[in-house]
């Protein structure tokens, strides 16, 4: 599994949800525990949008298109953009609405 993610994230993930798990790793990346929790969270329940065999599905669609045309797809699969531009916002998942990683595709 590790090679794997170093693979497909070109060896730049902190930590990932893998249903049902939360998994932290790259502890000195941790300056903001919080922020990284928030970001996992934030998959958790798009993940749970989407079925958990759906959201993979759509998740290694994006990635295997995205990663023809960009560089760094893994940053850019909506799943992850919406993670990232909310991760810092502690409050964001009291007010997300269902499917808001589609504004991000």
């Amino acid at each position: 599994m590790g090679k794997f993610l170093k693979w497909i994230t070109n060896g730049k993930v902190a930590a990932i949800t893998l249903c049902p798990f939360g998994i932290y790793f790259k502890e000195e990346w941790y300056t903001n525990i919080d922020r990284i929790v928030n970001h996992e969270k934030i998959h958790w329940k798009q993940q749970l949008e989407m079925f958990i065999v759906f959201f993979y599905l759509w998740y290694i669609i994006e990635w295997l298109i995205k990663s023809i045309f960009i560089e760094d797809a893994y940053r850019n699969i909506s799943f992850e953009k919406e993670s990232q531009v909310n991760d810092d916002n502690l409050q964001y998942l009291e007010n997300r609405k269902h499917y808001e990683w589609i504004k991000y595709v």
